[in-house]
């Protein structure tokens, strides 16, 4: 069973929601990274999303657009990314993380290339924003064979037809996403993503996290209430935008502790 699974799995027989993180490798500098995630796993984390600095972040917002500007400012690539992995695998070989990026840099890796390493360095998932379904078939295949999970977006708008699509193919968890636009949008409908996620679940076993728009006590606690996991990533890195590293990983720290808490009071 795959860390994700294992994880999921442990949450669901303690009756509680998986707290989903997101951190941008390499913002706002290589060597805050690592100890930042095991910082968050500590205080209430349950599963790792890291991001894969692009110079072209089409579904961000301009909070995580600019992490990933500083984070190609201070020198941090794909690879880079990968063994940031690999070095907090050293220490934690139970927390689930997740790559989430963009197609451009796996092409230029290579599928193959880009799954192996991945892999060896102790990835579990990986979350391609701009590769649609219709059209992973071949990367499906070689993260099957590596033991990988494929996670898939959904939202609002996704067709019955899409949704069917990605209930076939995904393993780990879906990511719903909960609003029309980009991440860090402040606007959220908790009634309409609950009736959209109760309409996937029943389409598949498979857990059903959201993000884009959860970035407090409030919205986590009402989108745990519905959901198998909330995901939060702006809330999270808008902290390195303005304070120092050592401040921003200590805001960081609590805040994620604000989430947990909200979220085990919202089963």
């Amino acid at each position: 069973m795959s860390r994700l699974a294992t994880r999921f799995e442990q949450l669901k027989s303690q009756q509680r929601k998986a707290l989903v993180s997101y951190v941008m490798a390499g913002d706002p500098v290589p060597h805050v990274t690592v100890p930042l995630l095991h910082r968050m796993v500590e205080a209430g984390v349950d599963v790792i999303e890291l991001g894969l600095p692009f110079s072209d972040p089409m579904a961000d917002g301009p909070v995580i657009a600019l992490a990933a500007e500083r984070a190609l400012a201070g020198g941090t690539n794909t690879l880079d990314a990968l063994n940031m992995v690999k070095e907090f695998r050293e220490t934690d070989q139970e927390t689930p993380v997740v790559l989430m990026g963009y197609l451009n840099p796996v092409e230029v890796i290579g599928y193959e290339q880009f799954v192996s390493t991945a892999k060896a360095c102790g990835v579990d998932g990986i979350l391609l924003v701009d590769l649609p379904p219709e059209e992973s078939d071949r990367l499906v295949t070689i993260l099957k064979q590596h033991e990988m999970d494929q996670i898939f977006l959904l939202a609002p708008t996704s067709t019955d037809q899409r949704i069917q699509h990605v209930v076939k193919q995904a393993s780990g968890f879906i990511y719903y996403v909960s609003l029309k636009g980009v991440t860090g949008a402040a606007s959220l409908d908790v009634a309409a993503a609950a009736e959209r996620i109760e309409k996937i679940k029943k389409a598949t076993d498979v857990p059903v996290g959201v993000g884009f728009g959860i970035s407090d006590a409030a919205s986590a606690k009402a989108m745990g209430s519905v959901a198998d996991a909330v995901i939060v990533g702006s809330a999270f890195v808008k902290t390195f935008a303005t304070l120092a590293p050592e401040q921003a990983v200590e805001q960081t720290v609590n805040k994620v502790k604000e989430l947990r808490a909200a979220l085990d009071e919202s089963v």
